[in-house]
């Protein structure tokens, strides 16, 4: 089978989520990116930073779970994206314990936490959003084993 290349998974990742804002109101397309470079700076190889490019698409619902199990992508960027995609009122222990037994996946969400947690965005946040967020980060790090920001 022949895989879509870095570049592929990029411009549709930017099409899926095309019009949607962070929170902070940046273009989405700004975090994926980072994320992506995030994951190349820690050492992950392409299907990480394919991954990296996909992580929200079905979480976001942008694209479903159905596209993703038929997309021309490796088992484990689709098994890595899955991890990472948080189901509805699921517990943080119980979501931490699925990305840390897909390999893979721990860098890449190291990567979007490390991106959500910068304190440039958490800047233009209102005082009890930038609380909240800097406490479920930590509460994710550490769930993952990974040293405070």
């Amino acid at each position: 089978m022949t895989y879509l290349t870095l570049e592929e998974v990029e411009a549709l990742a930017r099409e899926a989520h095309a019009g949607q804002t962070d929170k902070a109101g940046r273009p989405y397309a700004e975090h994926l990116r980072a994320v992506a470079e995030g994951v190349r700076a820690r050492g992950g190889g392409d299907a990480q930073t394919a991954a990296a490019w996909l992580h929200d698409v079905v979480e976001d619902d942008r694209l479903s779970e159905e596209w993703l199990a038929a997309a021309a992508l490796p088992q484990e960027v689709k098994d890595i994206v899955l991890a990472l995609t948080k189901r509805p009122g699921e517990d943080p222990a119980a979501y931490a314990a699925r990305v840390l037994a897909v390999p893979g996946a721990r860098l890449v969400k190291e990567a979007d936490l490390a991106h959500n947690a910068d304190p440039d965005r958490l800047a233009v946040l209102d005082e009890a959003t930038r609380a909240r967020l800097t406490a479920k980060y930590a509460t994710m790090r550490a769930l993952l084993g990974l040293s405070p920001s």
